[in-house]
Order: structure tokens, then sequence, then C-alpha cells
């Protein structure tokens, strides 16, 4: 391995086995601070992922670091993103605290800005309903639960994964793997918060205040299959969400959030009032 010999480093560089990796990083790890910075700036990029992967996360961040600082920044990069730490080309140089206020808007209000303005068709869909709320106002209590249920849903998947790609234990091209183990989980989740909606539609709601021709049963029944629509499909996005900004090159940790609560707010009021309408037969 080129650790052991950096004169020689970028000749004829092959694939290394996982002994070799290994006895490599224990060889690395010998080394003090600079000498480890002088071997990352020489070796293949190859060989200085496959060792860094095996090395503790805040050591790494460390090294890249003070790599940066020795105006590596191309290898740096080249090195993060195929540890799964670094995910977009715009992303600023330097740290969180380094970086001046105008570099972090620049990076992020484009997205805010144009999922902002996606938002109206929320609105739209809300209105589109209208004669639905109506004829039913207790739909109008329940409406923020189903949007925010998706979100927490959608946003717990969407760090573990995007945590998952940042510690290099998922690829993107495991996104089949990843969108059938979070659908599996959403569906646990979502049926277990169904049935805490629907007791709490069921048993908590003042029928007095309820249409003649509606029974509170299949009031909840509605809002429940909604709910567990909702959180199935915000769960199963959420999860794939970060593996597709990752293969587009784009930063999951600026993306993924802002789009997520975009869709989140758009499908959920059309599951939902689609759902409900469809289930009690309101127009």
């Amino acid at each position: 391995m080129a650790v052991l010999d950096t004169a020689n480093i970028q000749e004829h560089y092959q694939t290394p086995t996982s002994h070799e990796i290994e006895a490599a990083t224990k060889a690395f790890l010998l080394h003090n601070l600079e000498q480890k910075i002088h071997l990352l700036a020489v070796m293949p990029v190859q060989e200085a992922v496959a060792i860094l992967n095996r090395c503790p996360l805040s050591m790494v961040r460390v090294l890249l670091d003070k790599l940066a600082e020795q105006d590596e920044v191309v290898r740096v990069r080249q090195i993060a993103s195929g540890l799964g730490l670094i995910n977009s080309e715009v992303e600023p140089d330097g740290d969180y605290l380094s970086n001046s206020v105008m570099s972090h808007v620049w990076q992020r209000i484009g997205w805010i800005i144009g999922l902002a303005l996606m938002g109206v068709v929320s609105g739209l869909i809300i209105s589109h309903y209208e004669d639905a709320i109506s004829q039913l106002v207790l739909l109008a209590i329940y409406m923020p639960v189903v949007a925010a249920a998706g979100g927490n849903a959608g946003s717990q998947a969407a760090t573990l994964v995007v945590r998952a790609l940042a510690m290099n234990e998922i690829r993107p091209r495991q996104w089949l793997q990843v969108m059938w183990k979070e659908f599996r989980v959403s569906l646990v989740i979502a049926a277990a918060l169904a049935l805490v909606i629907m007791g709490r539609v069921a048993f908590a709601t003042d029928t007095s205040q309820l249409p003649a021709n509606f029974s509170i049963y299949a009031v909840a029944m509605a809002i429940g299959t909604a709910l567990m629509i909702q959180v199935t499909l915000s769960t199963t996005v959420g999860g794939v969400l970060p593996l597709i900004a990752r293969k587009l090159k784009l930063d999951p940790a600026v993306l993924v959030s802002p789009v997520l609560a975009s869709i989140v707010d758009i499908t959920g009021m059309a599951i939902y009032f689609t759902t409900v309408n469809a289930w009690l037969g309101l127009i």
C-alpha cells in the first residue's frame, strides 16, 4: 500500500484488497497529524477514501479541515465525496462559522424561494375542497395533524439516510433497498399513528356538532386512512430523497428538508381530501 511508500505513490495504482486496506489503516494511524495530512495529500484518492472509511468520523473531519488549509481543496472534495460527506459542488468552502453570511444565503435562498412559491399549490387544493370543509368542519381540525405527521415521519427517515450516507453505510445505487426498508418501516409507524388518531376522533370528539348523516366512526376511519397513506408515502419519499440528491451531486443537508416539506404539504392535502371525500361521499 502507498501509505508505506509515498515516492512512487501515483504510479500503477491497483485496487487494494481488504487485508491491504486494514494493514494500511493501522500504519496510517501510527503517524502524527502532520504526517497523516502529508500522506492524504500524496496518496491516490481511492486509497485515502478506503483508509478514512475505517477511521472515526471526528478524526476524518479534522484531517480534511487541515488538508483544506494546505490549499488541497480539490483533493478534500474528492475524498469527502467518496466518503459521502460532501454532496454538492456549490457547497461553500470552510466550516460553518468561518463561512460568510452571504455564502450561506446564496447556498439556501434559491431552494427556499422556489419551494415557497410551490406552497401556493397547497392553498389551491384547500380552496378546491371548501365545500367539503363546510359540510364537515371537523375535517379542518385534522388537516394540520395529517400534514405534521407526514412531515415528521419523512424528516426522520431523511435524517437517518443522510447520516447513513455520511458514514458510507449506503450508496445511491442501493436506493431500491432503502425504499423497500423505509416502506416496511412506514407501514408499522403509519398503522400505529392511524390507530391513535382514529381513537382520538372517535372517542374524544363532541358529536353534538356532527351533522346527522355522518357517523363519527366513519369519519375516524376516513381520517385514519388518509393519515396512514400520507405517512407511508412521506416516509418512503423521505428515505429516497437524500439518495437522489446525492446522485445529482446536490447537498442533502440543504435540499432534503425544504423539498420534503413542500412535497408533504402538497400531497398531504391532496391525499387527505381525496380519501375523506371518497370515504364519506361528501362531493
